[in-house]
């Protein structure tokens, strides 16, 4: 009989072992045995916690889309102008937490997957509706509605991209690198979008 108050902790343990195992063996072989083992348990006091296979791997989807907003939230709170708050955003997309080769694992599955599950298309739909109203709450401060839309979209996939890039590569030497390589766009879309309408200004003039 597990212990009063242990549930959390070893729910929380389960959920870390569930991303090594996905890391060693792969989405479709990482077992119920396999992440028991990981975490120095038996596979009947797995089934304690979470009702099957899907349900843990479920929790550990949502575990790390947790962590990514965890810290975009912190990172947020010390910025209070737009562009520092875009950047704060994209600076927690490529978190060094985020370049682990067990989140890379991990949050490749959730891909791989999604398409086949509907319980992780909700993760997957769920991060990218958060990162595209994030981005928009301060975009909207900078620029008209619609070049708004059009640089969320754009910003998203840049972070999706670059990072797609490196999990399937290998982690970057500097980590910085796809941080600034995405603040440049930022930068340039910003300009480009003020040149624009500052020539439709001297149309009309």
């Amino acid at each position: 009989m597990p212990k009063l108050g242990m549930a959390p902790i070893r729910r929380k343990q389960l959920v870390e072992a569930a991303i090594a195992a996905i890391h060693v063996h792969g989405f479709a072989n990482a077992t119920v045995a396999r992440i028991a083992a990981q975490a120095g348990i038996s596979s009947g006091m797995v089934h304690h916690y979470f009702k099957d296979k899907d349900e843990l791997l479920f929790a550990t989807m949502r575990h790390l889309l947790a962590e990514l907003r965890a810290d975009a939230v912190a990172r947020l709170s010390r910025s209070a102008e737009p562009r520092e708050r875009i950047r704060a955003i994209i600076d927690a997309c490529f978190g060094d937490a985020q370049f682990d080769e067990q989140v890379f694992s991990a949050w490749l599955a959730l891909y791989g997957n999604a398409r086949h599950s509907p319980r992780l298309m909700n993760i997957l739909s769920l991060y990218h509706r958060r990162l595209r109203s994030s981005l928009l709450h301060d975009l909207r401060r900078l620029v008209p509605e619609v070049e708004a839309l059009r640089l969320a979209d754009g910003i998203a996939a840049m972070i999706d991209g670059l990072w797609l890039r490196y999990a399937l590569t290998g982690k970057p030497e500097n980590p910085e690198t796809p941080r600034a390589l995405t603040r440049d766009y930022l930068s340039a879309a910003l300009a480009d979008t003020s040149n624009t309408g500052r020539g439709r200004l001297n149309m009309r003039s």
